[in-house]
């Protein structure tokens, strides 16, 4: 359809709508039913939280390069609508690292099956230790500490590594890299993962950090441990310390595109 089509169609649809809302809107209050007011049940989520940082062309990455960027095609305006084209990376702002990511055949983020992005939630707090030490790692002894305090992993359940470190996004402390370009920020030690791979059936790992694996690894051995196992990966997650450390459900918002190897993800949780 040719733009010039589509502006048409767009301004009839806005002036169609006009008219049927001022003619329809007695009838439809007069006629609605009680049927169709929400339900409260005593088991509803109390509080929902949204774990995805808001994308932008300053949000840091990895490399260090901008790997986001807009131009808006169409304004408002002048056509009568808003659209913008977009250029990114897969792995920008809060996103997925689907198995592929690091593995010759595994899963596509398109293949990932729905019922594996709807998981309990295992928030794993190292704050305290981030706090002291930059390179601070989850290690199989964070893991049984949560155990020891709220029981067994749940099955298929995402466990993420709370470190604190979202409040240095905006400032070059979130990447910290030194004088010779290595970053220096939390991560999950390959021995907790290899721990979660032989006991638990978890599905996700999620970080609050720019990787999964910790700033200044050389050789991904995280990435590469965990996600060609059909396991999946979320960065740059937004306000786990504001969950509970068990108890809360994550829902991930994972985009499904042919072949991808993940992509940005609109993250939240119920508790």
């Amino acid at each position: 359809m040719c733009d010039a089509c589509v502006i048409d169609s767009v301004k009839r649809r806005i002036l169609s709508r006009r008219d049927f809302f001022k003619t329809s809107a007695a009838g439809m209050a007069a006629s609605a039913l009680p049927a169709t007011i929400p339900i409260v049940s005593a088991d509803q989520p109390s509080s929902y939280q949204d774990l995805t940082h808001t994308l932008s062309e300053t949000f840091p990455t990895f490399s260090g390069q901008p790997q986001f960027s807009r131009e808006q095609v169409f304004n408002f305006a002048e056509n009568g609508f808003n659209l913008y084209q977009l250029t990114l990376s897969e792995h920008v702002g809060t996103h997925m690292d689907a198995p592929i990511h690091f593995s010759e055949a595994a899963n596509t983020v398109d293949q990932i099956p729905v019922e594996d992005l709807v998981t309990p939630l295992c928030v794993i707090d190292i704050a305290a230790k981030a706090e002291e030490n930059a390179d601070a790692q989850v290690v199989p002894e964070d893991i049984q500490q949560w155990i020891s305090s709220n029981g067994e992993i749940p099955d298929k359940a995402c466990v993420a590594m709370h470190s604190g470190w979202e409040k240095h996004l905006g400032t070059d402390k979130f990447r910290n890299a030194d004088e010779e370009g290595v970053m220096h920020f939390p991560g999950f030690h390959v021995e907790a993962v290899n721990m979660l791979l032989e006991n638990t059936s978890a599905i996700g790992l999620a970080v609050d950090t720019l990787s999964l694996d910790y700033g200044q690894s050389a050789d991904f051995a995280t990435h590469y441990a965990w996600l060609p196992q059909q396991r999946w990966g979320l960065e740059n997650v937004a306000s786990l310390g504001n969950l509970p450390a068990s108890g809360a459900t994550m829902i991930v918002g994972a985009p499904k595109f042919l072949g991808g190897t993940g992509g940005q993800c609109r993250v939240f949780a119920v508790a």
